[in-house]
């Protein structure tokens, strides 16, 4: 009868255990990399799978694209001083005359307090009657009421302060250092100047994103663009309605990642290699990288470029596959920008599944000790 040795009869102990626990299912962050392939539409899936080249992460970098109209840009400067509808004028007016029209001592001041600019522009000055008073400056209503006062009383001096009312402020809500209703003043006649005013914004710059609601137009653009791009620091009117908010894009990180949850944006474009920097990276033990992969409903004229299909319509479910270990892998992933509402999924490395096997059988020795023990070596 013929001996085996004992160190032989244990490596087959182990290769027929392991051998066993393959045939198991054992407990993983996900499908593997052939699982999801084996999805693709070319296998009767409903995804298109489509590993990311060069001409592929040009094809698919799309990013938010703002500004504001031309209405908002054309819009020039409304002098500080210009008296709008709702502001507040304080006249005193002086006669050199005894019993005059509004006072009775020669050379005394007559002032005529709180006297608000109507919706319609227009104010009511004794003996001069209904002026209109919104579009001139309070040096051109001194000349106009104080011709009108000549009319009945000999070289009347006006002098004419404004206030400025309702109608020459902007309110600033959201995440800005002191919201509030702010006056357009002769500083403050400027969108980046008005922000200033109200402290700034809250939130780091590169993602912070300013709306500007006129009436019924609505524009929206980045902070920063207001110092990179100057065409964008738009003259402000009154009654605008600024909105400071964050950028509200995330994405989802599962898989062999060094974390798995939705993360925020924290910068306006992010390349799939930001992203897996955000979320801790790749697991050197674990994380499969020539598995990572990008799952997103594509807009229509990506696919069909992406593709090649120019049949295709609507969305696409798109599964872009990343792999780091290609020659230009590292570079593709940085060029390759993540989109809001994207999925990144990092795939197991097959010998992770190998590494719970010896794990499972071995006990709590790490994988090698577990192959040295078990033979005997």
């Amino acid at each position: 009868m013929q001996c085996f040795p004992t160190r032989w009869i244990r490596g087959v102990s182990l290769v027929a255990a392991l051998g066993l626990l393959a045939a198991c299912q054992l407990p993983k962050s996900g499908p593997n990399k052939s699982e999801i392939l084996a999805g693709s539409v070319e296998n009767g899936g409903n995804a298109f799978v489509v590993e990311v080249d060069d001409r592929v992460a040009r094809a698919t970098s799309a990013t938010p694209q703002y500004g504001f109209s031309q209405s908002f840009r054309s819009a020039q400067s409304v002098a500080s001083d210009t008296v709008r509808p709702g502001d507040v004028l304080t006249l005193s007016v002086w006669e050199n005359v005894e019993d005059g029209l509004l006072t009775s001592e020669v050379g005394g001041a007559t002032v005529l307090e709180q006297m608000q600019v109507d919706s319609d522009g227009y104010i009511f000055v004794p003996y001069a009657g209904r002026l209109r008073a919104a579009g001139n400056t309070p040096e051109q209503l001194r000349t106009l009421i104080s011709a009108k006062l000549e009319e009945q009383t000999p070289d009347p001096q006006v002098q004419v302060t404004r206030t400025p009312g309702d109608g020459s402020t902007v309110s600033l809500t959201g995440t800005i250092g002191a919201p509030g209703i702010y006056p357009i003043e002769r500083p403050t006649g400027t969108l980046s100047t008005m922000l200033a005013q109200a402290g700034g914004v809250a939130v780091a710059s590169d993602i912070a994103l300013v709306t500007v609601i006129r009436g019924k137009q609505k524009g929206t653009i980045w902070y920063n663009d207001l110092f990179r791009k100057p065409e964008t620091d738009i003259a402000l009117r009154g009654g605008d309605r600024i909105l400071v908010e964050q950028d509200s894009r995330s994405y989802i990180a599962l898989g062999s990642t060094g974390g798995q949850s939705r993360v925020a944006f924290e910068s306006q474009d992010l390349s799939a290699l930001e992203a897996l920097a955000q979320v801790g990276g790749l697991q050197s033990l674990s994380s499969d990288p020539t598995g990572i992969f990008i799952l997103r409903d594509e807009r229509e004229s990506i696919a069909r470029n992406v593709m090649g299909r120019p049949e295709l319509k609507g969305e696409q479910r798109m599964i872009y596959l990343l792999n780091l270990t290609a020659p230009n892998g590292l570079f593709v992933a940085r060029d390759f920008v993540i989109r809001d509402d994207d999925t990144i999924y990092v795939t197991e490395a097959p010998y992770a599944q190998w590494s719970k096997s010896v794990s499972l059988i071995a006990g709590g020795l790490t994988p090698f000790a577990n192959v040295a023990t078990l033979t005997g070596n």
